[in-house]
């Protein structure tokens, strides 16, 4: 029997002993809750994107939750919004009882495309949810113009984009308002977490109400408006602090990887890697790869079969939003309605990714990739 080779996960945050030391210390402190680790954490997110506030919560979609609401998004409005993300995007809508209208994506960017938004625009029409798919920025030239012609909101869902920049804007800081996540697989963790940005006054003061049971200013039982406990606690800021002190460093580190992955994956037959806008800096959260159009779904799961029983963890990436089952049910979606999100998600498939990733782990996936590619010609 040959030797078994070592597993490769899919992803794994970059902990290191500054981390420990920071989260050591507040646990030493006593102060586990709304101390002063959650106000640096959230003067260096806000200072990261561009914006005058930054209010850090317990997750991405707590923060995007505040979004909607702090915008008084509700019964009776739309949002349009991509059907290729994460459900939170949508999910975070229907906490409000407004009614998530879904447009098409842009192939290469796979962002939401602005001529299928402006397409979905009715009388309706509250906002544009956008989201920065992959940790590539989302047109936002196109849709902030799109906004302003029609009189809508525009919030930026930058869960997966931290770090990322257009035209040297950082991803987070455009529209009325962005998220970023702290999730264990992000650029950076806070092992559960998230933030909301702005520019916006009033729209900062009510997420941070709403953030914590409704409070004013009136002292610990004032509850001024329905709230929520949203809060991150203060060992969970005290990593994201040590962390976003080295995102640069992380970043740079994602980006080698990303190369790496270009150049072994180069020749492989049937495998597209990403395409980055050339006025993009990108931050990479994942790498997710496309394979060629005459692949079937069968096919594509075969593929994932072959890197998982190599010790390769990978994974398809984001079935269509629309055809999820309770989505169907609420908002009568059907297959056929999105061809580009549906014709993306049955080819799409993620590699192992993380900023530790060894070039030659990236190499054994890549080689892999091409005896799958060389078996499918036999088939």
């Amino acid at each position: 029997m040959g030797e078994k080779l070592q597993h490769i996960p899919l992803a794994m945050p970059d902990i290191r002993q500054a981390d420990v030391a920071a989260v050591e210390a507040v646990l030493r402190s006593g102060r586990l809750a709304l101390g002063p680790q959650t106000r640096a954490f959230e003067e260096a997110l806000a200072a990261h994107a561009g914006v005058r506030h930054a209010v850090a919560v317990n997750s991405g979609t707590s923060a995007l939750h505040l979004v909607i609401r702090g915008l008084e998004i509700g019964p009776g409005d739309e949002v349009i919004t991509t059907p290729f993300s994460f459900v939170s995007s949508t999910n975070c809508i229907l906490f409000e009882r407004a009614t998530p209208v879904f447009a098409d994506i842009d192939p290469v960017t796979l962002c939401i495309s602005p001529a299928a938004v402006e397409r979905a625009i009715t009388p309706n029409t509250k906002a544009i949810l956008a989201v920065d798919v992959f940790g590539h920025p989302a047109d936002w030239t196109a849709l902030e113009e799109l906004a302003r012609k029609h009189d809508l909101r525009l919030v930026e869902d930058s869960a997966e984009a931290l770090g990322s920049s257009l035209r040297g804007k950082p991803c987070g800081g455009f529209g009325d308002a962005g998220v970023f996540a702290f999730y264990p697989n992000k650029q950076i963790t806070t092992g559960e977490g998230g933030a909301v940005l702005t520019d916006d006054e009033t729209l900062a003061a009510l997420a941070r109400s709403m953030n914590d049971q409704g409070r004013g200013d009136g002292g610990w039982l004032n509850h001024v408006r329905l709230g929520y406990n949203y809060r991150i606690d203060e060992m969970s800021a005290a990593l994201g602090c040590s962390q976003i002190s080295r995102l640069d460093d992380v970043v740079s580190h994602l980006a080698t990887v990303a190369g790496w992955y270009e150049e072994a994956l180069a020749d492989v037959a049937d495998v597209q890697t990403p395409t980055v806008g050339e006025d993009v800096e990108m931050s990479w959260f994942v790498y997710v790869v496309r394979l060629a159009r005459m692949f079937a779904r069968g096919e594509r799961d075969a593929v994932l079969r072959g890197l998982q029983q190599e010790g390769i963890s990978c994974r398809d990436y984001f079935q269509p939003i629309h055809l999820q089952p309770y989505i169907r049910q609420m908002l009568g979606t059907r297959p056929g309605q999105f061809p580009v999100t549906e014709s993306i998600a049955d080819r799409t498939i993620a590699l192992p990714f993380y900023a530790q990733l060894a070039k030659e782990d990236v190499e054994r996936v890549a080689d892999a990739l091409h005896r799958l590619a060389r078996r499918r010609a036999a088939w």
